[in-house]
């Protein structure tokens, strides 16, 4: 059983950046997929970016150009590096992990491991 655990969350006025970690408790996520995915209350969970095993990487339209995932194998541990954070980017955000090809991977019921959630919140 894999275990993931976010932090990196905060609270941080918009124009401001945060670096979200997720920290795996198992070196066989290095062969796994490993995504991000954020909600709201009354939303359903939304896909924002993901990496493959194979380092390629994923993003939302809606975080194109402003959040970067990263993956450090040697570390068990993926990033989202986001920037010019705006107020509609407050959520939840999970970090999630599974052997997931390209097709489906930004599917969330495609990964098998979620981590507790961090908040992030962007005042305006």
């Amino acid at each position: 059983q894999v275990q993931l655990v976010e932090s990196g969350g905060g609270l941080v006025q918009a124009g401001g950046s945060l670096r979200l970690s997720c920290a795996a408790s198992d070196r066989t996520v290095s062969t796994y997929a490993m995504g991000w995915f954020r909600q709201v209350p009354g939303k359903e969970r939304e896909f924002v970016a993901a990496v493959s095993w194979t380092a390629g990487t994923y993003h939302a339209d809606s975080v194109k150009g402003r959040f970067t995932i990263s993956r450090d194998n040697a570390k068990n541990t993926v990033y989202l590096h986001m920037n010019s954070l705006k107020p509609e980017d407050t959520a939840v955000y999970y970090c999630a992990a599974g052997r997931v090809g390209a097709a489906i991977i930004t599917t969330d019921t495609a990964y098998a491991y979620w981590g507790q959630g961090t908040q992030v919140t962007v005042s305006s």
